[in-house]
């Protein structure tokens, strides 16, 4: 399974999104650090979900990088988050 896929598995999961959006922008950061050959280093994220709604943009954020686990946030250099209800 790719990173973005388990992205999309665990964020689907935890917060039923009424819409997601995971965008792999690595390419964009060629020669940056933390850039990875082969991509999956660097995302995007759009959520719309209710599970948002009334609750701070950090109680937000955080949600998402506990949803995700320190595993897989491990192997991420650089995540993008656009959260909404």
């Amino acid at each position: 399974m790719t990173r973005t896929q388990e992205i999309e598995t665990r964020l689907r999961e935890a917060f039923a999104p009424e819409a997601l959006l995971v965008r792999d922008d690595s390419e964009s950061h060629r020669g940056h650090s933390g850039f990875q050959e082969g991509g999956e280093s660097h995302f995007h994220v759009v959520i719309r979900s209710p599970a948002f709604e009334g609750r701070s943009r950090l109680q937000n954020h955080r949600a998402v990088h506990s949803a995700l686990g320190t595993d897989l946030m491990g192997r991420i250099h650089a995540l993008s988050l656009d959260l909404g209800t």
